[in-house]
């Protein structure tokens, strides 16, 4: 069964399977990889670990005035699976949510379910009546996880990341 967890240094191995999977230099949303990061030696993987978790809090709290999110690593029998976030910044062009399986775990849901249980933290812990959720433009696959979830689509813009598919998604009460 898999699970949303924080990032921990206890999964370097499982995480750099997880990178290799996508191939050297690509993307992978929902991590907050840069091009600059060291996650290859321990060291450069814990810095990288803990900067993820520096701005961090429990739900309900004030959040800290720079731009931070919640990231989740999707994990299951000790594999990272894929990452989400949810930013708690709002920004026009990358919106709240970011979200990436890897290619061999897709076409298993893994999405649909992660994203659904951010929604959720997205409610509870920051109150948000409603998230922004792009994708890349000729992303169908990623389109249809959001759709699966409620989102509507707003309508496709270039922006500095490409064109993308804007979705609003409106949460429960």
């Amino acid at each position: 069964m898999p699970e949303l967890i924080l990032p921990t240094t206890h999964l370097h191995a499982a995480f750099l399977e997880c990178r290799d999977d996508w191939g050297p230099g690509l993307h992978e949303d929902g991590f907050g990889l840069g091009t600059d990061d060291d996650v290859d030696s321990p060291e450069g993987f814990a810095t990288w670990v803990r900067q993820r978790l520096r701005l961090t809090h429990p739900a309900g709290t004030p959040c800290p005035a720079e731009r931070h999110a919640s990231p989740r690593w999707i994990v299951e029998d000790g594999q990272v699976l894929g990452g989400i976030a949810l930013r708690h910044w709002y920004d026009d062009n990358i919106g709240q949510i970011g979200y990436g399986v890897r290619p061999s775990a897709r076409h298993r849901g893994l999405a649909s379910w992660a994203l659904g249980e951010m929604l959720k933290e997205a409610r509870a812990a920051l109150g948000l009546d409603r998230v922004l959720v792009p994708c890349l433009a000729d992303n169908v696959a990623s389109a249809r996880t959001i759709e699966r979830n409620g989102g509507v689509l707003d309508g496709i813009r270039d922006t500095p990341h490409g064109r993308v598919r804007r979705y609003w998604i409106i949460l429960d009460r």
